[in-house]
Formats: structure tokens, C-alpha cells, sequence
């Protein structure tokens, strides 16, 4: 018989007896199968770990700065000014009878007018590496150039502001265009000949004084010099010796009554340390 049978027969047997003594069986005992039944086990699946690889950090480097420089400032060059030089204006008399005063700072500038003995004149400016002065009337605005050596200078001439010749402004002809042409220089020791071609004049335009003008600088006597010079012909020689520091060099002009032509650069030849004197004198090897 079946297990659920039996289980239904108990409780119609319980049933019947209950209702025939009246009394009703609260307990109700249920038989269990003990027959072993089988036990399932759930295997769990095996479930891949993740298994995290820990990469071992080396510890962080603290970087190490440089040194904190100060900062300790330059001193700054403090700029000392170049005392500019003070110069003055001097007067002077003259002491000849008459003295040609010139455009230019040298006997062969043209003529502008002339100062007598005994003249008290204002003495503006000296010319440089030269033995000019520039005077003019006291209070006047008609300055002119002279020899120092024709005036008693009351001071001293080198407190004057020296000049350089290439910055005297010169009486240029509004008539002339052209320049001197030809012009070459040879050097024979310690002599340079110079020569040009003629530069020809309208009638009536001769200045009737040199027609021209050679302004050289010079070494001379160990010395280098302005040396102005003014010539008749087409060619003239200038002394000029070595052992100097500065180069010589030399430009020329033609002249006509109104003024100067432009300039024009003489090609100097450069002087030789020996000259022929000291040739001769050297012993023969």
C-alpha cells in the first residue's frame, strides 16, 4: 500500500473515533518517510579569481632643488661724464701796420679785408694744428682770419676753441660747377710734387690772387700741421717726412673772385720711414 493511502487511512480511522467519543484528537502524528532520498549537492562552478598582481612602486623621489641663489644685483656702473672743455673769448691789438685779414686760416685764402696797428678786435676761435685766429671788431659779426704772431693777445691762445681747417666755412662761386681735373701726386723722399689741369676762368673772374689753393695736413720737423698753400702754376711740391701718427693727406681748390670751386682729394703717396738722407748715410752691407 502507498504511503499516501495509509496517511488517508489514519485519518479516517481518527475521524470515526472522534466522532463516536466525542472527543476530539488535537494530536496528529504523520509519519515520515524514511526512506533516504539522495542529496543533492550543488557544486559551485569553479569562478576564476581575479587575482590582482600588485606592481610594487618604488618609493616617490622627493626632488631635490638646486640651491636657492640671492640674487645679488650688479652694481651699476655709474656714467661719468666728460667735462666738456671751457673756452673763452680773448682780446688782442694789433701790433704791425697793417695785417690781411683772410677768409680762411692761411695766407693764401682769398683776401677780406685788413686790420691796422693798434685795432682792439675780439679773438673768437683758433684754428687747429695752425697758427690762425679768428677776430672780428669787438661787437662786431665780421669775423676774419689772422696770424696770432700780428696781435698782442691778452691770455692765453690755447684757451681759445681750436677749430679743425676742414670745418671753416670757405666763400663757395655760385658760378662754377666744375672742379679741378687731372690731379695727380708723386713722391720723391720726402718731397711731393703736385700737379692738375689749368682750370679756365670766364674774363673777368680772376681773383687776382692765387688761382690756387692746396690745403694739406702734413708731417713735418717730427710735427703734424695744417699747412695751407697757395700756388700760380699747375703743379707745386710740399714737404712732407714720416714719422708721424696720423696720415698725410691733401685736397685743392680753384679760385676765382667770388669764391672757391669744390674741392677736389689730392692721392697722397705715403711717406717711407727711411728717407734718402738716412740711405746714403747707412752703412753698405
Amino acid at each position: 500500500m502507498s504511503v499516501k493511502r495509509i496517511y488517508l487511512l489514519i485519518l479516517l480511522c481518527l475521524a470515526l473515533s472522534a466522532c463516536s467519543s466525542g472527543v476530539v484528537q488535537t494530536s496528529v502524528v504523520i509519519p515520515v518517510d524514511t526512506t533516504p532520498q539522495p542529496v543533492q549537492t550543488d557544486t559551485p562552478s569553479a569562478t576564476p579569481t581575479s587575482t590582482a598582481t600588485i606592481t610594487a612602486r618604488p618609493p616617490t623621489e622627493t626632488p631635490t632643488l638646486p640651491p636657492t641663489s640671492t640674487f645679488t644685483p650688479t652694481p651699476t656702473q655709474t656714467f661719468t661724464p666728460t667735462p666738456v672743455p671751457t673756452y673763452v673769448r680773448l682780446r688782442g691789438k694789433v701790433i704791425i701796420d697793417q695785417a690781411v685779414c683772410h677768409y680762411g686760416p692761411g695766407a693764401p685764402y682769398l683776401y677780406k679785408y685788413g686790420v691796422y696797428k693798434g685795432s682792439n678786435l675780439e679773438i673768437l676761435r683758433r684754428v687747429a694744428l695752425g697758427n690762425y685766429i679768428e677776430v672780428q671788431a669787438i661787437g662786431g659779426n665780421n669775423p676774419c682770419w689772422v696770424r696770432a704772431d700780428y696781435m698782442e693777445i691778452d691770455g692765453d691762445l690755447m684757451d681759445l676753441e681750436p677749430v679743425n681747417a676742414e670745418d671753416v666755412k670757405l666763400p663757395f662761386t655760385p658760378y662754377y660747377s666744375n672742379t679741378i681735373t687731372g690731379v695727380s701726386a708723386q713722391r720723391s723722399g720726402n718731397e711731393v710734387t703736385i700737379s692738375w689741369h689749368p682750370f679756365v676762368l670766364r674774363p673777368g673772374d680772376d681773383s687776382e690772387q692765387v688761382p690756387y689753393l692746396i690745403e694739406s695736413w702734413v708731417c713735418q720737423n717730427g710735427q703734424y700741421i695744417f699747412n695751407p698753400v697757395g700756388a700760380w702754376q699747375t703743379s707745386i711740391t710740399i714737404v712732407d717726412e714720416p714719422g708721424c701718427d696720423q696720415p698725410s693727406h691733401a685736397r685743392i681748390y680753384a679760385t676765382e673772385k667770388h669764391g672757391y670751386t669744390r674741392w677736389v682729394n689730392i692721392p697722397w703717396p705715403a711717406a717711407d720711414e727711411a728717407t734718402p738722407e738716412a740711405e746714403e748715410a747707412a752703412p753698405a752691407p
